[in-house]
């Protein structure tokens, strides 16, 4: 597919992706237009609802860790095994027909991804946890210089989840990890000899390929300006500068370097953070292991000084980190972050409201200009009783009066609880006559979370049963399109379980070219054919004779010049 193909597909794409009040396409109606056209997939989305996890970020001394609540989300295509087989390979039979057309195809998976979300009254970060195929794409038998379709539905996911998780006055983040392996989901696909598997440089480039197109496609008024930031460990910045795709927007849009004191907001509201309180702690990922390992390093009797004994500063940090066995043993690895800023509307309506909100002593002038006032701390424990410094601690930071102590509600409520005296009624049995999913009754949006149902996965199923089914997958074998088909077969089955409707069809709609050097097909007689043969250069024309190539071969058959014997010196020999 040529570059102008490939990017107005995107354009396409991304047009519906754009959040507005009317969208109402689906994830498959967006994946539908980025697949191959003509060709059935098989969508599988799962998802789990918002649930209360450990912060990403620990708090600064005397802080509160922010409340923080996590999802998973876990998207996987199929294909049909047998697609366009030739008909001379079915085995004919009376009745034959009737029975195929009701068993069910066998189906392959060919790709997925898995993204996990964790939001916070201040942000939203989608981390990208793993992404694989099987290689067994090439069943559909594209067409010969088709690019492979892998890209795009991963981008369309990202847009998808971007958009259904954007809130006003709180900032998006997407981070990932890219180090290349020959597996991530799919064990024993790296015996396929039909996957391609990238190296480090190649992954870096086409992970960046990926996340570019997500600044461009949501640039605009709803998502103001975002930023992609590029960090490879050990490489410099000109170095790092070849791994960003060359587009016209490509030099505004990235920044080499990594953004983490630009999406915490406790750098906002204090002087100074320790170096561990900007770094994020995600599942699987090289810099929170090397994180904890600085934290082992200092002592208990240290621990509440949150300071490490050799690294000082985030520059120390990523310098180190270039060391690790993660990031030096001869392959590159990359750490990608995009980030999306609230709009100069919200920020300004936010800004208009904290301003009128507050007090202050002295008048504006030249010499005194309007600024945000530090944050205030209550310093009331010194004089305060202990047992009453929770409830006035909670009365100045909140502004609501002390509540009374607990034991003598409970104390109350014994003495007025009263025996039960009468005949006893029986309860006739409830019958459960459906299936009922009780982990959507949440509430769609928080101050932490924004849940809508367009957002959620075609299966919303607890934590448990998501690692469950991410542990099935991982112990199957892709290593033969047999044993692909039945471990497909397999996880499809046991992860559907329970649900109505399990699994999307969708029919590919993206308009696919062939080799663009392939030949001029027979329909096209009228077509005309550039030759390119005059064009091509030759080494060795003799300047002697000052005949060029064309001219001697109109002049007709070559001639060929022979030496004679004589013309040939032998070097003399030196006599010692």
């Amino acid at each position: 597919m040529s570059s102008s193909t490939t990017s107005s597909t995107f354009r396409r794409a991304f047009k519906s992706v754009t959040p507005t009040p009317t969208s109402t396409d689906t994830l498959c109606d967006r994946l539908a237009a980025v697949l191959p056209h003509g060709f059935k997939f098989a969508i599988y989305h799962l998802s789990t609802p918002p649930t209360k996890t450990e912060s990403l970020c620990s708090a600064p001394p005397d802080e509160r860790p922010d409340k923080t609540f996590g999802e998973s989300h876990f998207l996987a295509i199929s294909i049909d095994r047998d697609h366009d087989a030739p008909a001379s390979l079915k085995r004919a039979s009376p009745g034959a027909d009737e029975a195929k057309a009701t068993e069910p195809r066998a189906q392959v998976l060919v790709f997925a991804v898995e993204i996990f979300i964790f939001t916070t009254a201040y942000s939203t970060t989608l981390f990208v946890g793993k992404a694989d195929s099987t290689g067994y794409l090439h069943l559909l038998k594209l067409p010969k210089g088709t690019s492979s379709p892998i890209r795009q539905v991963t981008a369309i996911f990202l847009a998808y989840l971007i958009e259904h998780r954007r809130r006003k006055n709180t900032q998006t983040i997407v981070n990932l990890f890219a180090r290349a392996q020959s597996q991530y989901l799919f064990p024993g696909s790296v015996q396929n000899d039909g996957k391609h598997i990238l190296d480090d440089r190649g992954l870096v480039k086409w992970w960046c390929r990926v996340l570019n197109p997500l600044m461009e496609g949501l640039r605009g008024e709803a998502w103001g300006t975002p930023k992609g930031y590029l960090l490879v460990p050990g490489l410099e910045e000109t170095d790092t500068r070849a791994f960003v795709p060359r587009t016209a927007t490509s030099a505004d849009n990235w920044v080499i370097g990594h953004p983490l004191e630009k999406i915490s907001h406790y750098v906002d509201e204090f002087d100074w953070v320790p170096p561990r309180c900007l770094i994020p702690r995600y599942p699987d990922d090289p810099k929170s292991r090397f994180r904890d390992e600085l934290d082992e390093e200092v002592s208990k009797r240290k621990q509440g000084i949150w300071k490490w004994a050799s690294v000082k500063n985030l520059d120390q940090f990523w310098e180190m980190m270039s060391f690790r066995q993660e990031c030096s043993s001869g392959r590159l690895t990359g750490f990608i972050w995009l980030v999306f800023n609230p709009t100069k509307k919200d920020t300004a309506a936010q800004a208009k409201t904290t301003t009128s909100a507050l007090s202050f002593d002295a008048p504006f002038s030249s010499h005194n200009p309007p600024s945000t006032p530090p944050r205030r701390r209550v310093d009331i424990f010194a004089q305060t009783p202990r047992s009453n410094r929770g409830s006035l601690l909670k009365q100045d930071l909140d502004g609501s009066p002390p509540q009374p102590d607990r034991r003598k509600k409970k104390d109350k409520l014994k003495r007025k609880k009263k025996k039960l005296t009468g005949p006893i009624v029986s309860r006739p049995p409830k019958v459960k006559r459906q299936l009922r999913n009780y982990l959507l009754d949440r509430p769609t949006s928080t101050k932490y979370y924004y849940w809508p149902p367009e957002g959620r996965g075609a299966k919303v199923v607890s934590e448990s049963e998501y690692k469950r089914d991410i542990e099935l997958l991982l112990h199957l074998d892709f290593s033969t399109l047999d044993k692909a088909v039945g471990s497909s077969r397999r996880w499809i089955s046991q992860a559907g379980v329970g649900a109505d409707e399990w699994g999307a069809s969708v029919l590919g709609k993206a308009k696919t070219q062939g080799n663009l050097f392939g030949s001029v097909s027979s329909g096209n007689q009228g077509a005309v054919v550039t030759n390119l043969t005059g064009l091509v250069r030759r080494k060795g024309p003799s300047q002697e004779t000052g005949q060029s190539t064309a001219a001697s071969n109109e002049s007709g058959p070559i001639s060929i010049n022979v030496l004679d014997a004589g013309l040939i010196r032998k070097k003399p020999k030196d006599k010692a």
